[in-house]
């Protein structure tokens, strides 16, 4: 009996973690105040592939925002 208990624990795969938790820490990141317990428990437990995805989508999110916000300060000049 022990041994299907622990079959079945090994089998689980951990849950993926929320939106919300991938956008604080992608941006904790970001800002550089990610504290290296987080960053480790991030990656410890869970597939780094939704905090790529999330930081690459950052990252072009915040290039073109700062595109827009040149490109309008120099319209107004």
């Amino acid at each position: 009996m022990n041994d299907v208990t622990e079959n079945n624990n090994n089998n689980e795969r951990p849950r993926s973690p929320g939106v919300l938790k991938i956008m604080q820490s992608i941006l904790a990141g970001a800002f550089g105040v990610q504290s290296d317990k987080r960053r480790q428990e991030d990656f410890s437990h869970h597939s780094p592939l939704p905090y790529i995805i999330a930081g690459v989508l950052f990252t072009v999110a915040f290039v073109g925002a700062l595109i827009i916000v040149v490109k309008l300060v120099l319209a107004g000049q």
